[in-house]
């Protein structure tokens, strides 16, 4: 049986620019207490799994600094406004990283990126019916954009070539539900 927890103190160590870090010290039902890490993200998120009338997917590729390397995922950034609809963030993001609008997006699911020690959320859509245009990339992006089969995609995921969870959720989602 799992035991009572409380929270008895939250202390700010670092705000950022879309995320806060604390220090939480938790009580545990036995009276002891323990200093846990929590990061707030403000914003939340939206992704977008676009398909191209052929069946590829596009892909951006982009450096991620967290991991110091190249990483292949699905678009997606954070809303401009808590209040922001996160399907008109997937549709903006999208057309940012990629170039393509969508006149078919639909809800696909919703993920919690890292439960453990994080509050984001990311909705993740299906973009249909593209047509393409020109990417609007921000002055400190650089991205590139490939397709691929699904098929492709699922052993780049089984392969641990793909690890980011938003892309394989939405791989592995997308996958089960043309089947």
């Amino acid at each position: 049986m799992i035991e009572k927890m409380e929270r008895i103190k939250r202390e700010l160590m670092y705000r950022g620019t879309i995320l806060d870090v604390y220090k939480d010290t938790m009580k545990f039902a036995n009276g002891k207490t323990e200093e846990w890490d929590f990061v707030s993200h403000r914003m939340g998120a939206a992704a977008v799994l676009p398909v191209l009338p052929d069946g590829r997917i596009l892909m951006v590729r982009q450096y991620r600094n967290a991991l110091e390397r190249e990483t292949l995922e699905i678009p997606a950034g954070c809303r401009d406004s808590l209040t922001e609809d996160t399907k008109v963030s997937a549709a903006r993001e999208l057309e940012e990283e990629t170039g393509y609008r969508s006149k078919k997006i639909s809800y696909l699911l919703s993920l919690r990126t890292t439960v453990a020690f994080c509050d984001e959320f990311v909705d993740v859509y299906l973009a249909e019916e593209l047509e393409a245009g020109e990417q609007h990339l921000d002055d400190s992006e650089s991205i590139d954009v490939e397709a691929f089969e699904l098929e492709e995609l699922c052993q780049m995921v089984y392969a641990g070539k793909i690890q980011d969870s938003k892309t394989v959720a939405a791989i592995m989602a997308y996958s089960n539900k043309i089947k």
